[in-house]
């Protein structure tokens, strides 16, 4: 709306341009001065839109990696993993690019949740292996945050360790970026809402300059201006990232590899984009397939 606005205004300063021209050029000619006359009154009704300035507010969301990552990142042998009787990773197989931005997408969401704890050392797998390159360094955001901000600390004190620079007033500046300005940096961590607790993990990523991102959902409980702010940094991100969302822009702008876990644990893996993944007649016939042989086996 703003950049409309902004252009109408812009149409209409030339045209203001164009009568001032004429009019001082032949104001003085009695043969024009009629079409001068004319134009003066045109001018005068020609007004200028009043844009006010935003006041959206957008954290200041920036992940820069502390060490360039190599071209071994991750390497996921047979992996497989039962919760509860019901299988939900079955013989997982999968090498992670440099270059890699992965969705995981589907509607078998706690197998992608699995998988990220797997591979963050918070689950064991039933059977399989994976590697992290040397040159990596992993950050993780959780869907469940429930363990995180249980503590009686705030939030300066709760980010201190994760900082390279061992002062907090840096980390103050820094949490006024991510719009926790004076007083709210100091906030007890086991009071805050869900999108304040969102900024803060977030803003712990940014601290520990991880090159590998994994994130389960991190666009929940945030406001549009956020989720804009954490969109752009995805894709300015120069690393891997490895991520659910159900934001389905976030994902076609941010994901260039779609993985797809379906019920029973096999495995979708297509580099491509999230539209034509989902436009793709080829895959729609290859998770049917998946699907069907699952309810076979039931």
């Amino acid at each position: 709306m703003v950049r409309q606005m902004k252009e109408a205004n812009k149409k209409k300063e030339e045209q203001i341009k164009e009568l001032q021209e004429f009019i001082q050029r032949f104001s003085a000619n009695a043969s024009k001065s009629k079409q001068a006359t004319s134009r003066k009154r045109a001018l005068e009704k020609i007004e200028l839109t009043d844009i006010k300035p935003s006041s959206r507010k957008y954290p200041y969301i920036d992940f820069r990696p502390n060490r360039e990552i190599g071209n071994e990142v991750l390497e996921i042998k047979n992996l497989s993993k039962t919760i509860n009787g019901v299988k939900i990773l079955d013989n997982i197989n999968m090498v992670v690019g440099r270059n890699d931005k992965i969705a995981f997408v589907g509607g078998n969401t706690v197998a992608a949740t699995t998988l990220f704890k797997i591979l963050m050392g918070e689950m064991e797998p039933d059977s399989g292996s994976f590697k992290w390159g040397i040159t990596t360094s992993q950050s993780y955001f959780p869907k469940d945050n429930t363990e995180i901000f249980k503590g009686e600390e705030n939030i300066v004190e709760h980010l201190m360790p994760y900082s390279t620079v061992d002062d907090v007033t840096y980390v103050r500046g820094f949490l006024g970026r991510m719009l926790f300005a004076g007083e709210e940096g100091v906030k007890k961590v086991n009071v805050l809402s869900g999108g304040e607790k969102v900024r803060v993990m977030l803003s712990k990523m940014m601290l520990i300059g991880a090159n590998v991102l994994i994130m389960d959902e991190p666009t929940n409980h945030l406001d549009m201006e956020s989720i804009t702010s954490l969109n752009n940094a995805l894709i300015k991100f120069p690393s891997v990232v490895m991520f659910t969302a159900l934001d389905h822009q976030f994902i076609q702008t941010v994901a260039n590899r779609i993985v797809e876990i379906v019920p029973g644990g096999s495995m979708i893996d297509k580099v491509t984009t999230y539209d034509e993944y989902l436009e793709s007649d080829e895959l729609a016939r290859k998770r049917q397939v998946l699907t069907s042989q699952v309810e076979e086996e039931d």
